[in-house]
């Protein structure tokens, strides 16, 4: 089967008319006003927050961006649709090589000389991992696809001593023990890695090398004392809470930071929402999930604040949400147990629109928390629960690779303070009154533009949006698109690779300083405008 890289491009730049098949039907209930001021700017964006993830399992790697036996390959063995891919969405930077898999990778089995790389049993997804493919493939990888990587670290099995060591063999020109032995590997100029996570999920018993949180904070502080004494400039995440349903939640993230806070720069947060368990299979409360993001960031800012109060610290601790997706399907059995094989095919989740619309909604949560949360990783890129799958043939985009690349395309400068005036609700249980309509912006002071993701969670009726511009005008329409649709549950696949895809949508009607702007039922929605007149 053909690529279809060159098919519905992450978002279109069009106006006109609501497509064909966009249900309208019944009339809209009165306009919600959403207050809009450009110059009530919550924070500058750092483009980091939309970064992703590839870890070693499943496809992600081998058959996934590194597949030498392919003729859609490069001499390096990169995948050369995948490598095109990911540079057109402009992803920032990419947390590898895990995730579970870290916890018991050594990575010095990954460089060197190919033919004298172990092949190990990986034992967090019972896989084999040929090693052909390691630090040096994945920075030279990621920096042909113009992403920044966010290496992890193994902090189970891992020592700290070896942390440093890695350190030394990427940021060291030259002249000790590890950067001439990268020099000897064939790489003469030093990675200058920036960025590191100091191992994975550490309070999970399922993590290879768990341990309590003092255990880990202490071992997290020591390794981090041995980067930083190799590179001082290291920014440094410590490993957070692995999702809000373990019961050390939050305590683990204060015995942690208790040890380490001086020693780190952030901690990271983990979550994959549920349309199973968590919801029983209810839209409604599916689409509003994204609001438990917006929780959970406040609550673990809270316990970083909290401490940085005991310990009278000038530092402000900022957050990596560096795990986030819809994940519940392919959870168990086959589906994560790798019988030791080598790629094979693991976490391949199956995405419909209304994961695409919740991951719409994570979108706007990260925007609205952009004040602290610098760092955010779509988990994962390629195959393993991801916008982008690929066969020996080509490669298709999944439903939730639109609200990313939207992100990505029309989210620049920095996120607005958006006021959504009394906005109707609807009942969720266990949660307070949900809006149907959940609006985030942003607004780029370097060309003038402000763009607006709107979610509508309302699964019968389209929704209208009056704009009041406080102390500016809209400016000219540049685009306006939407994902939606009548078949909730209606996913892409090789056979029918745009079965989901961008729609262009109504165009807005301004008037003055107001802007009307209606968003069909089941949909996200970006709508952007250039500098004001």
């Amino acid at each position: 089967q053909a690529s279809v890289a060159g098919m519905a491009g992450a978002a279109p730049n069009i106006l006109g008319t609501l497509a064909l098949g966009q249900t309208t039907a019944g009339s809209a209930p009165q306009p919600i006003r959403v207050d809009i001021d450009s110059r009530r700017r919550l924070a500058p964006l750092d483009r980091n927050l939309f970064g992703s993830f590839l870890e070693h399992l499943g496809r992600a790697i081998y058959e996934g961006i590194y597949d030498p036996g392919s003729n859609l390959s490069d001499a390096n063995g990169f995948r050369k649709d995948v490598l095109d891919e990911v540079r057109k969405l402009g992803v920032p930077i990419i947390r590898y090589p895990g995730g579970n898999f870290v916890s018991g990778y050594h990575w010095q089995d990954g460089v060197g000389p190919k033919a004298d790389r172990p092949r190990v049993l990986d034992k967090a997804w019972n896989t084999t991992d040929t090693n052909q493919f390691g630090i040096n493939e994945f920075l030279a990888w990621s920096k042909l696809a113009g992403s920044q990587p966010l290496l992890g670290l193994n902090l189970g099995t891992g020592t700290p001593e070896s942390a440093a060591a890695l350190v030394e063999y990427c940021n060291i020109d030259k002249g000790t023990r590890w950067s001439d032995l990268r020099r000897k590997h064939g790489v003469a100029d030093p990675w200058n890695v920036k960025t590191w996570c100091l191992g994975n999920e550490m309070d999970g018993p399922w993590q290879i090398g768990h341990m309590s949180a003092t255990e880990y904070g202490e071992k997290a502080t020591d390794a981090a004392r041995q980067m930083h004494y190799v590179d001082p400039t290291l920014k440094l995440i410590a490993c957070g809470s692995s999702n809000t349903n373990m019961p050390t939640y939050l305590e683990w993230d204060r015995e942690v930071l208790e040890q380490c806070y001086d020693y780190v720069d952030a901690i990271s947060l983990h979550r994959y929402y549920d349309n199973s368990k968590e919801t029983g299979g209810a839209s409604s409360k599916f689409l509003a999930l994204n609001l438990t993001m917006d929780k959970q960031i406040s609550e673990v800012a809270a316990v970083c604040d909290m401490v940085r109060g005991r310990r009278r610290s000038p530092k402000k601790l900022w957050l990596s949400f560096d795990e986030w997706n819809v994940w519940y399907r392919a959870r168990s059995g086959p589906a994560v147990d790798g019988n030791k094989q080598t790629a094979p095919h693991l976490l391949e989740e199956v995405y419909n629109l209304e994961d695409a619309l919740l991951v719409g909604g994570l979108i706007n949560s990260l925007l609205r928390n952009s004040d602290r949360v610098r760092i955010g990783c779509l988990a994962q890129l390629i195959n393993v629960i991801a916008p982008i799958m690929t066969n020996a043939s080509g490669l298709y985009r999944q439903t939730i690779f639109y609200p990313y690349s939207w992100a990505l395309q029309y989210a620049h400068g920095a996120a607005l303070e958006v006021l959504v005036e009394t906005p109707p609700t609807y009942d969720v249980e266990g949660m307070d009154p949900v809006s149907y309509i959940d609006v985030a912006g942003t607004s780029n002071p370097a060309d003038g533009s402000t763009a607006l993701f709107v979610l509508n969670r309302d699964l019968a009726k389209p929704r209208q949006l009056e704009i009041n511009w406080e102390g500016q005008g809209a400016g000219q329409l540049v685009a306006a698109v939407v994902l939606t649709g009548t078949d909730l549950k209606a996913s892409n696949g090789f056979d029918a690779p745009q079965k989901v895809a961008p729609q262009v949508a109504d165009k807005p009607v301004t008037n003055g300083n107001r802007t009307k702007i209606e968003v069909p039922p089941r949909s996200y929605s970006v709508f952007q405008w250039g500098k004001a007149v």
